[in-house]
């Protein structure tokens, strides 16, 4: 006896790619085309997505010029945007033996808070080794299960649990 076929729906996942010079403009040019791009995969500029996805990219690429900067290096921000479902950051940079720890800072300490924000705002977040010399490091936005921007781009009101990671039970 045989199954008839399952039909899967296809998913349709779109990227963005650039290098930027490793330099505050850089930076800066990196965050402004990030929510140019949003807004072209038609998640709006001001809305609650792309607010999150600002200050993500805005402390990453901050990261990668302050702490992985290699002179005449640039770094790479990526985006992979599955409507609906995922939105993932990478930025990549060169000083691979550099690698970020979100720490608890003191009230009078002037920096050191970025990661934190990366850690409250993003679904989860991670570093990866980069071949062949760097590191990348990811954020992602869970669109469906409970990301705080999740409404805004897909239509839909946001949860107010935290989300349950795939195959856990309700």
């Amino acid at each position: 006896m045989t199954t008839p076929a399952t039909r899967q729906a296809a998913v349709t996942v779109r990227v963005f790619t650039q290098r930027f010079s490793s330099t505050p403009r850089g930076a800066r040019l990196a965050r402004r085309l990030a929510l140019h791009q949003l807004d072209r995969w038609r998640v709006p500029y001001g809305s609650e997505t792309s607010e999150v996805v600002a200050l993500l990219v805005a402390e990453l690429a901050a990261n990668a010029v302050t702490h992985g900067r290699v002179p005449g290096r640039d770094f790479e921000l990526s985006l992979a945007y599955t409507p609906s479902l995922l939105l993932r950051i990478d930025v990549s940079d060169t000083r691979g033996e550099r690698r970020p720890v979100a720490t608890a800072r003191g009230a009078l300490d002037e920096g050191g808070r970025g990661l934190m924000l990366v850690e409250a705002l993003a679904s989860r977040w991670s570093v990866l080794d980069r071949v062949p010399v760097g590191k990348t490091v990811r954020a992602e936005l869970d669109l469906l299960t409970g990301c705080p921007a999740r409404g805004v781009a897909t239509g839909r009101t946001p949860r107010t649990q935290p989300a349950r990671p795939p195959g856990a039970g309700a």
